[in-house]
């Protein structure tokens, strides 16, 4: 299958990458056509149709298969791995819905057999391999994903050579490369206007960002099946804002437990500036317009599949021979990966306390622990085999007798029945990770002691008994908040899980049979069909208006994103508005100040000579009527543009304002007492003085409380304290208290710049000379207040007719202006457009003056 490509790999990592086949076609790193977003795909919806047939795929580390070569005819033989979720998922999708896979195969395929094995796999089940490169494959998996996410995932930082791998950027361009590789096999099967795209896990974390760039309005999960570390950890990444980004060009993003979410959340809020809000049940973060959702899920277990494996006759078999070599003893059962987050040596020294602190229980308690084989190589697993072996032989050496071994390892390939029937007979399951993700193994163990029916007759229990079963579960893993009926142990804590053990183990029946059913029944009614149907409903509702929205793609690189705004949306063109201009009588003009005509970055506040100049022409202009209205004190504003006499200035929002700079300054009639502002700034000190790095800014009508250089967290915490406290202070008081960006602003009532583009407009109408032209820019959510007003105040019944609006925000962002500017440099192009085509004659004051008093 010829593969095609979302862009060059070198455009997305630094650095000489590893020598992979590149892909024929190319896309540029930086899109600047706008359109709506089925015009930017370029007609290049060229995948698989899926015709009437709705389509998931699904993209994992490796595919649901098992594979082995036949060993007569050399030919490679796969199957269905029933054990991988990734199959069972299947079940939560309509009966309609095909499936296919994209990922690696367990196997590693020569090259000149790639090409004929690939086939098959996509004849024979829906699957589409991605054959990584020997070399890059062992970079990728074993180098990156191993060694350095999977570690930093478990809170574990390479603080010295000998405690994991520092970072390595060969790693991590291999990782980069294998995405890419990924990405490009989706892109052989995917038809972007229908098909779902549901990413798994943290070894295709970059994966979102191909696929958003090739196809902007591309459908996509992620889910992420690993612990998710605090920020503090997180950040220590040198790629963290790569891997952030990627992660948030999809629709969806699925965590296990809400833990998790909000690490991740503050990760996005503490890297990226990014704030996130909960409307209706739904997590959701802005990202350029578009709305990613966070979704909290825990994944459940296939209860058919588990419970067809009880039915079989080698369980029923294993289970009666368990019975017997433990009669009389009470098993305990553990499984665990061999890895150092899995806590096995940490479980055996609970054990040994048990057995050293209860001598009574010496000979009646047995931990049957089986090992799974390891995911990862190195000596870390080694090391953690090593500790097992040599604390489990000291137990047994202490404790044990020669027809007793309290502990009992089995470090094979235990088959699933065999697993099974260890669950059933075992009357407590421990799962002691230090850090987990999920861990299904306390879930398997509750369906097994449930039994069933065939099961129940073949080893001679009653079908109508009650069932039993007892849980002590690490509260670091993500099944344990799901677990409202298991004891919770802090793994690290000895003492405790070993009486949390002995609690278990003799905790009275009727308490081990209700917690059991409490159990059982989420466990059913949460099952891997219901987390996979919930994921995709959730899936689908957030790609619902895809289609409803312009976008841009921007970012080089892995820092590509996709703006997504209304499809009324446009930049403002010069000649465009400038042709308007010169076919009008009657102008009104509206410029914000800061981020608008002067830059929002720069330290010099001044505004410009050229700003100056271009001021000065278009006031001259006796057709215009223009205004700088800002949030800037009077003193200020008057000082910096004093050049500009026939300028109108509207400072602290609209609460001053004057004509030119001849007339006298008006207040607000609807706000002139300002004894609220005694009872105001006290609290605010307290607050500035509890938190650091927030700061007091004092206008004569105005107080703002600024936390922009505080902790972000604790911040907005202070921020929605102080809010209520204020909004409880000054509940009789003639003001508003706003919460903005990172600012808790207490101000008059009746004060905004809104208000202040509505008396302006409305005085022109009384005057006789209603405007034809209306032009308002500005680039915060105090302008919105403008635009919002020029709209509602251009349709009233007492304008003769409608005049030409343009309202412009600066900066590509979500806006009820109908027009964007890019920043203050095409402002100033714009306006200098303008004072072109404007007539320099010298004006005297207008005939109509705005008196606010009177318009109030």
């Amino acid at each position: 299958m010829a593969s095609r490509s979302s862009a060059n790999l070198l455009d997305l990592a630094s650095g000489n990458l590893l020598d992979i086949p590149q892909t024929p076609r190319a896309l540029p790193r930086f899109m600047t056509a706008p359109g709506i977003i089925s015009d930017l795909d370029d007609g290049d919806s060229d995948g698989t149709s899926s015709g009437c047939c709705e389509r998931k795929i699904i993209v994992t580390n490796t595919l649901p298969l098992q594979a082995r070569r036949d060993a007569e005819t050399s030919k490679w033989q796969f199957c269905l791995d029933e054990d991988s979720i990734y199959l069972q998922l299947r079940d939560g999708f309509s009966s309609e819905t095909e499936v296919i896979y994209v990922g690696s195969l367990k196997a590693d395929v020569d090259a000149s057999e790639q090409e004929e094995v690939a086939q098959k796999l996509l004849e024979d089940f829906n699957c589409v391999p991605t054959f990584l490169p020997h070399d890059l494959q062992k970079k990728f998996y074993y180098g990156f994903c191993k060694q350095q996410l999977w570690p930093l995932f478990h809170y574990m930082l390479p603080v010295c050579p000998d405690h994991g791998d520092r970072f390595d950027r060969l790693l991590w361009q291999a990782y980069v490369s294998a995405n890419k590789i990924y990405a490009d096999k989706v892109m052989e099967v995917i038809n972007p206007d229908d098909d779902y795209v549901w990413i798994h896990d943290y070894h295709l974390m970059v994966l979102p960002t191909f696929l958003r760039k090739r196809y902007n309005r591309v459908k996509l999960g992620f889910f992420h099946h690993s612990p998710f570390p605090t920020s503090e950890i997180f950040r220590t990444l040198p790629v963290r804002d790569e891997i952030l980004r990627g992660l948030l060009n999809c629709d969806l993003i699925g965590f296990h437990t809400f833990d998790y979410a909000r690490h991740f959340l503050s990760c996005c809020s503490r890297m990226l500036g990014l704030d996130y809000e909960s409307k209706r049940g739904h997590i959701g973060l802005d990202y350029f317009g578009r709305m990613v959702y966070v979704k909290i899920l825990p994944v459940g277990i296939h209860m058919g599949q588990l419970e067809s494996v009880l039915n079989l006759p080698s369980t029923a078999a294993k289970v009666k021979e368990i019975q017997k070599q433990f009669e009389g003893k009470t098993v305990i059962v553990g499984v665990d990966d061999m890895d150092i987050f899995k806590g096995i040596s940490l479980k055996l020294l609970a054990v040994e306390h048990l057995l050293q602190e209860h001598p009574d229980l010496r000979g009646k308690v047995v931990l049957v622990q089986i090992v799974n084989p390891a995911r990862g190589v190195g000596k870390d697993v080694q090391e953690a085999r090593r500790e097992t072996y040599l604390t489990a032989q000291k137990i047994n050496e202490t404790y044990g007798s020669p027809d007793y071994k309290p502990v009992i390892l089995i470090d094979r390939n235990v088959p699933r029945y065999e697993k099974s029937a260890y669950y059933a007979v075992a009357e407590c399951c421990i799962v002691n990770a230090v850090r987990d993700g999920m861990n299904l193994v306390p879930y398997k163990y509750i369906v097994c002691r449930q039994g069933t029916p065939c099961m129940d007759e073949a080893v001679g229990v009653k079908a109508d008994s009650r069932r039993s079963s007892m849980i002590v579960v690490s509260e670091f893993i993500g099944c344990s908040p799901s677990l409202s009926g298991a004891i919770r142990v802090n793994p690290w804590d000895i003492d405790a899980v070993a009486e949390a053990l002995n609690l278990a183990i003799t905790m009275p029946d009727s308490e081990k049979q209700l917690r059991h059913e409490k159990h059982y029944r989420y466990i059913s009614m949460h099952d891997v069909a219901y987390w996979a149907r919930s994921f995709v409903q959730d899936l689908e509702r957030a790609c619902k208006d895809h289609y409803n929205k312009r976008c841009w793609g921007i970012g080089l690189g892995l820092g590509f994103r996709v703006l997504s705004l209304s499809p009324s949306f446009r930049r403002l063109a010069t000649e465009h508005i400038v042709s308007a201009y010169k076919r009008t009588n009657r102008r009104a003009i509206f410029l914000d100040y800061d981020g608008t005509v002067v830059p929002e970055t720069s330290i010099i506040k001044t505004p410009s000579p050229e700003v100056i100049y271009v001021l000065k022409i278009l006031c001259s202009d006796p057709k215009n009527t223009v205004f700088i209205v800002s949030g800037r004190g009077r003193s200020s504003l008057s000082e910096w543009l004093a050049p500009c006499e026939m300028l109108g200035i509207a400072a602290e929002h609209g609460y001053f304002i004057r004509w030119s700079k001849a007339s006298e300054w008006e207040t607000s009639a609807m706000a002139t007492d300002l004894e609220w502002k005694k009872v105001v700034e006290p609290v605010m000190r307290h607050y500035t003085e509890a938190t650091d790095g927030s700061n007091i800014e004092i206008k004569e009508s105005a107080l703002v409380w600024h936390h922009q250089d505080a902790d972000p967290d604790f911040g907005s915490c202070q921020a929605k304290e102080l809010l209520d406290h204020l909004e409880d202070v000054l509940a009789n008081e003639p003001v508003v208290v706003k919460r903005g960006q990172q600012i808790v602003e207490v101000k008059p009532q009746g004060v905004s710049k809104g208000l202040v583009a509505q008396k302006v407009l409305s005085a022109m109408v009384e005057g006789g000379e209603p405007p034809d032209f209306v032009m308002c820019v500005g680039d915060d959510r105090s302008d919105e207040d403008m635009f919002e007003s020029i709209l509602s105040t251009v349709t009233s019944p007492l304008l003769p007719a409608s005049p030409e609006i343009f309202a412009c925000t600066v900066g590509q962002k979500p806006s009820k202006a109908k027009y964007y500017l890019d920043d203050p440099a095409d402002v100033l192009k714009l306006l200098q457009g303008l004072a072109t085509a404007s007539s320099a004659k010298p004006r005297h004051l207008p005939e109509v003056q705005v008196s606010f008093e009177s318009a109030v």
